[in-house]
């Protein structure tokens, strides 16, 4: 007897993720430059263009595309206008596209393409969150995981220098007050995904709540984080503001020793959010790995779970709306996403300020 509790959604991965920029050009030499990913794949351009629309990259298990819009009609012209460069496909790996696509469908998802074969590659995309859709990608068994439709293969230079950086961890989505339990339902429901995680931060006179989602497989994690927007306004309701509805506020890369990965970075012109001395000094987590004076020299965060702990640290934003930035993670067993830190480094400043303040 089959077992009525198989899905086609078991076995969900993270395909691509697709970002609509202005410039395919300057937003891959950002990737290229400065966080050592390998342009391995272009699509071919109009025959009235100049400039190729789409460009493939990416590091070890991370793989990314851009596209630019080729005229008004194309998605990508009214992405851009709207929110400037973010992610607007995370694409998922599944054994059957199209079998995924019509469950989901039956489910409730919105249709945004039906399933189409193009050399030898089926594809079919949903709507997801805000302007975010989730296209589904099958290939068949020959083709390799960084091969795309329409692509053609760019002679390998290598990358010019190795980040050390590995997959994605996870998406964190900032979403309108009141979206976040519907969007838990959409991803429980449409795409059998599993509430692993909840929390309410409160920040000061700032609040906000989180419940992470993640695909059967494990391979794909979405922190989901709403406003309380009856406290004083946020981070996330600035990203709303400035994004202009909800979005990918930011993706977590791992990394094997972020100590070394962040030092790179840096030395490569890389910035990250600063963390004030006082977290470490109020800093009581028995490390496992790396020092105090290695993590303060390079601003890294710590937290710990039962299971575990993690290192991150976040990029300063380079959108020129502010919105969209990076992170990098070391997990050493750790499941949570550090929940810790922000609570940690609101105390941290506070208390600096309170010094400070003594101190006059």
């Amino acid at each position: 007897m089959a077992n009525s509790n198989v899905s086609i959604f078991d076995e969900l991965s993270i395909d691509h993720v697709e970002f609509y920029v202005q410039d395919t050009a300057v937003a891959a030499a950002q990737f290229v430059d400065s966080y050592g990913f390998e342009i391995y794949g272009a699509s071919e351009p109009a025959a009235s263009a100049e400039v190729i629309r789409s460009v493939a990259l990416g590091k070890n298990q991370i793989r990314l595309v851009l596209t630019m819009a080729q005229g008004a009609d194309h998605p990508a012209a009214a992405y851009v206008e709207q929110h400037g460069d973010g992610v607007a496909n995370i694409a998922l790996t599944t054994s059957n596209a199209t079998e995924a696509f019509t469950e989901a469908v039956r489910r409730g998802a919105a249709v945004v393409a039906e399933p189409v074969e193009r050399d030898g590659i089926t594809m079919a995309s949903i709507r997801g969150f805000g302007d975010v859709i989730h296209t589904f990608v099958q290939r068949p068994a020959s083709s390799g995981a960084r091969t795309l439709p329409g692509f053609s293969a760019v002679p390998e230079t290598g990358a010019r220098f190795d980040s050390g950086l590995g997959e994605i961890d996870h998406f964190a989505v900032c979403l309108e007050a009141g979206q976040l339990t519907p969007t838990v339902e959409f991803y429980e429901k449409i795409l059998d995904f599993q509430m692993i995680f909840e929390e309410r931060i409160v920040v000061g006179s700032q609040a906000m709540d989180s419940k992470v989602v993640q695909s059967r497989s494990g391979s794909v994690t979405l922190t989901l984080i709403e406003p309380d927007t009856s406290l004083e306004p946020g981070q996330i309701d600035k990203f709303l503001k400035n994004h202009d509805g909800a979005g990918v506020q930011h993706i977590a890369f791992t990394a094997d020793n972020i100590v070394e990965s962040v030092g790179l970075l840096k030395s490569l012109g890389v910035s990250f959010l600063s963390t004030p001395d006082a977290y470490y000094r109020l800093l009581s987590v028995d490390l496992t790995k790396h020092s105090v004076s290695e993590l303060q020299e390079l601003d890294v965060l710590v937290d710990e779970d039962h299971d575990g702990q993690l290192f991150q640290i976040f990029t300063a934003s380079v959108h020129p709306y502010g919105t969209f930035f990076m992170e990098v993670i070391e997990r050493l067993g750790a499941r949570t996403f550090g929940s810790g830190n922000i609570k940690a480094l609101y105390e941290a400043v506070e208390r600096q300020r309170v010094e400070a303040e003594a101190e006059k």
